[in-house]
């Protein structure tokens, strides 16, 4: 996330301020934050993830639809919108009565980590994103090494999982997939 920050917002003024400027920003309850651009990798990573998840779920037959980081995510309870990085909703899709381009229900964020937001990541986004009931798995994908940690909602206690390695699978059990850490970092480069 931007340092840049614009405060006491309205939510119409929020809403405003992206169709005028082209720009995503979060909002937290009036607070406004400019989203940071990402490095090649995190596009590769995150567009990676949607469509594996996508291809996944539509091959599965499942009833959820994957959405990429395009599109926003509102927690009600916390008066925030948000971008991750990938999303799948099973079952229907509800948008915010608020705003008609974000949806309230996930049933699984994933987030692409970096240097500047693994902490945000891992720390208060996640506190946020586990105030949503419909979300039952939250994936932190790592950019410069192949690894994802996976937690799993079981009623109102998480689990964490880790997955090492490109020849190893990431299994989502909440959504009945499974998909291949080689296709997850397909295109990625690390240096040595």
């Amino acid at each position: 996330m931007d340092a840049r920050k614009l405060d006491n917002l309205s939510l119409e003024e929020y809403t405003a301020l992206e169709r005028t400027t082209g720009t995503k920003y979060e909002y937290h309850d009036g607070k406004v934050f400019a989203m940071a651009g990402g490095t090649l990798e995190h596009g590769l990573i995150s567009g990676n993830a949607y469509g594996e998840i996508r291809g996944a779920l539509r091959e599965a037959g499942r009833d959820c639809t994957a959405i990429n980081n395009e599109v926003k995510l509102y927690i009600d309870s916390m008066n925030k919108y948000l971008y991750p990085d990938a999303m799948a909703v099973c079952g229907p899709l509800e948008r915010s009565k608020e705003e008609p381009n974000a949806i309230v229900n996930p049933t699984l964020i994933v987030e692409v980590l970096s240097s500047s937001t693994e902490s945000y990541d891992r720390g208060d986004k996640f506190f946020f994103y586990r105030t949503l009931k419909t979300l039952k798995a939250y994936v932190l994908i790592a950019q410069y090494k192949p690894q994802v940690d996976l937690y799993t909602r079981t009623g109102d206690l998480w689990q964490i999982s880790r997955v090492e390695g490109l020849s190893a699978s990431l299994a989502l059990a909440p959504l009945g997939i499974s998909i291949p850490m080689l296709h997850l970092y397909e295109g990625v480069e690390w240096a040595n």
